[in-house]
């Protein structure tokens, strides 16, 4: 099966996931910096949201580059993953309008760590198809960074109910970890056009 298919509803699904998210966003009943202020958890609820967000279609986009075809698992793990990441919206809002509280704390991390694990279904389901001489199997290698944030955020789900700034902070650290723009893939492919 072609991949073009898989790509246009992943990227579709991506775009209605950040406008649910700024949609959550209601005008300050009044025009002064304090009623802006009262909505500073909003903001940065979004903006962490935003970024890993983007950091899923980024990595996604570039792990696309490296399938030929799909196949049903294939299909089913992408799917798996879009479940996922269309559960943000509602973790981003829920920490947004709590004030980072601990339990929708614990919730936000306990769905960006099912994000990561799913992340890494499809990444096993593509390099399981497509054997692991393909061009990802080779990028990714052992993918320690992959692991790495999977072990951080059980540790900030852990951390939620006796120090939800740490997890906070776990959540800002993988992000600022998949912010650094992953060159893996670029370089299999730049080593094959030399």
């Amino acid at each position: 099966m072609n991949k073009n298919r898989l790509e246009a509803f992943s990227d579709g699904v991506l775009a209605i996931i950040i406008t649910i998210m700024v949609l959550e966003f209601k005008v300050p009943s009044d025009t002064s910096f304090h009623a802006f202020f009262k909505m500073s958890h909003k903001f940065l609820s979004y903006i962490l949201s935003f970024i890993y967000v983007a950091i899923y279609w980024n990595n996604h986009h570039h792990m696309m580059h490296t399938v030929k075809n799909v196949n049903g698992k294939i299909l089913w793990a992408n799917l798996h993953l879009l479940f996922w990441l269309s559960l943000i919206p509602f973790a981003t809002a829920w920490i947004g309008e709590h004030h980072f509280a601990s339990f929708p704390m614990m919730i936000y991390g306990i769905i960006l760590l099912m994000n990561g694990i799913a992340f890494n279904i499809l990444q096993y389901q593509i390099i399981c198809s497509h054997g692991l001489n393909s061009d990802l199997a080779k990028a990714v290698g052992k993918d320690y960074k992959g692991k790495i944030s999977v072990f951080l955020y059980i540790i900030a789900v852990f951390s939620t109910q006796y120090f939800v700034a740490i997890s906070g902070a776990i959540y800002i650290l993988v992000a600022l970890l998949w912010l650094v723009p992953d060159k893996r893939i670029e370089r299999i492919f730049n080593e094959k056009e030399k």
